[in-house]
């Protein structure tokens, strides 16, 4: 009798523990990039979201620069989704895959970064919105086939970032989407210098599995495997290894999956020569299902879905609802600034993925 109280005392204070570190610690982040349709933005829930990323902004020469016929609205409706939820940020982003053709030679000269950094202000200030998301893919190593680079990438990301924060002062936030693979992380960013100039970095811990890609395999998984070492959780410890502010990082999560075609059957398709084929919504993952002829699998390993179908012999990797939650709970549990998604207009307007995020952070605070 002793024994089963002293166990049911242990265990109550377990729950007392983890709900004060709960009530005491900031709720996560939760931030939304968002590329679709100017009118449609509107219908999901962004009460929901701390941020709302614009995608994406261009480079004119040296400046910051909106398409007036298709971003200009789209950006004006994202900010006056601010009525609805008053709190949330509504940021700008530049670049994207294919996005950052010039963004080598011209942010290798310190007169256009600082042009950039006015031109970037003033489209703050002229639309209302609250900071610039930099998604230059990569500084320093091969990005989009074409695209320059040079080793003084690194360098000159960092000079870019000091001539942001030098015109926007503490009144707009600054962050960073980054490669989630073991070259990017190595390579293209000097951590020690840039991370104390930005509000966080948004970690694209998806597409580690690409579309270049000869063998299959899971695109976004939580934890590595022997047969795949990149994950959510390698780039987090390797950048905690090296004093990176935990807090200041946000895990990516993918709203679509990746569907490659294999060359057999063995496996279920997980780790098979293959070739990719196409990527698929979240909110169109009905063809995903038994009744398209796939069946989903879990891998214990990596915590990550996946689905094959043998007769047409595709294989899909994801992220779903399962793998959403403990992605969720994985921030709070290593005290992560939060988590993010590619993208929103890839989810069910009610009843999706942003939906789990929003339903697991009520049970953790």
């Amino acid at each position: 009798m002793k024994t089963v109280s002293l166990f049911l005392l242990v265990a109550l204070m377990s729950l007392v523990s983890l709900t004060v570190k709960a009530q005491s610690a900031p709720r996560p982040t939760v931030i939304g990039y968002y590329s679709g349709d100017s009118v449609k933005v509107s219908r999901y829930p962004v009460e929901k979201l701390t941020h709302l990323i614009f995608s994406f902004g261009h480079l004119r020469e040296n400046e910051f620069f909106l398409n007036k016929r298709k971003d200009t609205l789209l950006l004006q409706n994202m900010v006056a989704l601010k009525k609805r939820n008053p709190s949330m940020k509504v940021m700008v982003s530049l670049g994207g895959w294919s996005g950052c053709a010039t963004c080598s030679p011209i942010f290798a000269n310190a007169d256009n970064r600082k042009v950039f950094a006015r031109s970037v202000k003033k489209a703050l200030v002229d639309f209302g919105a609250d900071g610039i998301d930099l998604d230059w893919e990569y500084p320093a190593i091969q990005g989009f086939p074409g695209h320059a680079y040079s080793p003084d990438d690194r360098a000159n990301f960092t000079a870019l970032i000091k001539a942001l924060r030098k015109e926007l002062g503490k009144r707009y936030e600054i962050s960073f989407a980054a490669g989630g693979f073991t070259e990017y992380l190595e390579k293209s960013i000097d951590w020690k210098q840039v991370m104390p100039m930005v509000d966080r970095v948004n970690l694209m811990t998806y597409d580690l599995v690409s579309g270049y890609s000869t063998i299959s395999g899971h695109h976004t998984p939580l934890y590595s495997t022997a047969a795949f070492p990149q994950s959510v959780d390698r780039a987090v410890t390797w950048l905690d290894s090296i004093g990176v502010p935990v807090n200041k990082l946000v895990l990516g999560a993918a709203f679509y999956a990746r569907i490659f075609e294999t060359k057999d059957t063995l496996d279920h398709g997980l780790n098979r020569p293959a070739s990719f084929k196409r990527g698929l919504s979240y909110k169109d993952f009905r063809g995903l299902t038994d009744s398209a002829g796939f069946t989903r699998y879990w891998d214990a390993k990596a915590q990550a879905p996946y689905s094959f179908n043998p007769h047409t012999r595709e294989f899909a990797s994801y992220d779903d609802s399962a793998s959403i939650a403990l992605k969720t709970k994985y921030v709070w549990q290593h005290h992560l600034n939060g988590i993010m998604f590619w993208e929103l207009a890839d989810d069910k307007e009610s009843g999706g993925l942003l939906d789990v995020i929003d339903e697991t952070l009520k049970k953790l605070f």
